[in-house]
């Protein structure tokens, strides 16, 4: 599982490298923050039902900051 959340980190390294080319530096910098921060806990050794919980509260603070954003931002 440790695996994965490197590949997590490799994809959105890339996608943060794609943003800052595309001269969009708010994206860039959301996007290396997220590979920081999934490249360090790759490195933590956790359980996979750590890793699998940590995901999980990854996806609902993403859905909910996208939903709020969607909804009231744009």
């Amino acid at each position: 599982m440790a695996r994965m959340y490197r590949v997590f980190a490799f994809w959105t390294g890339l996608f943060a490298l794609l943003a800052y080319i595309g001269h969009m530096p708010s994206m860039s910098l959301l996007f290396f923050a997220q590979t920081a921060v999934f490249l360090a806990l790759s490195y933590l050794n956790l359980s996979e039902k750590g890793y699998i919980y940590i995901f999980a509260g990854y996806l609902v603070l993403f859905f909910v900051g996208f939903t709020y954003y969607t909804t009231f931002i744009m």
